[in-house]
């Protein structure tokens, strides 16, 4: 339980935000929560808490709203409302109130969205996260956080009690953003890379079963490799993590690098990647159908 109790709102009750808010739930938090499928706010509330009918009455009853949507673009809707029509949270949240943002953004973006808030009197954490459901739904993800000092004091607390390892990584926002997409860059080109490995051991005949238990005991692995080929060997692609995300988050990667003319040859690759097996047809499947872009391989079916 958490020594003081606030007033927090979460918006987002996807993989990773159902996980979140119930680790803000467990630590004793007034919570209410928001998701556009308003029976899954209900449903979460079943449990404790409460589903608000609106992102605008969410805002006006929080003094820390966190936000847990896929991109830039549904950030501004949940801050600024639909075509910026003022039905988001910001003209409801209180001055001196927290918007911890935890969506994997341009970093330039970030560091606009703090001072356009910063006219409202809101403060802001640049807050992405990392670690996967199962970490997000056990308290112990990992955020990657800048914010200036104000803003942590009064939601650190929170962000302690919904991740294990909470980065602290500058005064100003972008520094967090800049992070996740360094990460993101590592993420999806090990994803890639685990595909294309294991796509050659089923061309070459390999049992994959045999192939997954040798890589993941010997220096070849990573948690990439671990974790997606076993849905690659369940023959089971329900997203957890879908093909466009890292065709959103590689695009991510490629625009910063190329803003300073640097070269990122694998990012690139991979990047190409899952742009083919998203429009072949995958793109809402987990992260790991991008092996189905390579020719002449029997993929494990599910059973």
């Amino acid at each position: 339980m958490s020594t003081t109790a606030l007033n927090i709102g979460l918006i987002g009750l996807g993989a990773m935000g159902s996980g979140m808010a119930a680790s803000l739930r467990r630590a004793g938090h007034n919570l209410h929560v928001f998701d556009v499928r308003a029976d899954v706010a209900k449903e979460f509330a079943s449990q404790g808490g409460k589903a608000c009918a609106s992102i605008a009455e969410l805002g006006a009853a929080c003094d820390v709203v966190v936000s847990v949507v896929v991109n830039a673009a549904q950030t501004e809707e949940v801050l600024f409302g639909k075509n910026a029509d003022g039905s988001g949270c910001a003209a409801s949240m209180k001055p001196g109130s927290v918007f911890v943002m935890c969506s994997t953004v341009d970093p330039n973006w970030s560091v606009a969205l703090e001072a356009r808030l910063e006219k409202l009197g809101i403060l802001y954490v640049d807050a992405p996260i990392s670690g996967g459901a199962a970490k997000a739904a056990s308290g112990e993800m990992t955020m990657m956080t800048a914010a200036k000092p104000e803003a942590y004091a009064k939601c650190e607390q929170a962000l302690h009690d919904m991740a294990a390892k909470v980065y602290k990584l500058g005064d100003n926002a972008g520094a967090g953003s800049k992070v996740k997409i360094i990460n993101q860059l590592l993420a999806g080109v090990h994803i890639a890379a685990a595909a294309e490995a294991m796509a050659l051991g089923l061309r070459e005949g390999v049992p994959p079963e045999a192939l997954y238990e040798v890589i993941t005991h010997s220096a070849g692995n990573s948690w990439m490799f671990e974790n997606r080929m076993a849905h690659v060997l369940a023959g089971d692609y329900t997203p957890l993590s879908a093909v466009d995300i890292f065709v959103k988050d590689l695009g991510l990667v490629l625009d910063m690098a190329r803003a300073s003319k640097f070269p990122l040859p694998l990012s690139s690759t991979a990047h190409q990647m899952f742009m083919q097996a998203s429009t072949a047809g995958f793109a809402r499947e987990d992260d790991s159908a991008v092996i189905k872009i390579f020719p002449g391989i029997e993929l494990p079916t599910k059973s």
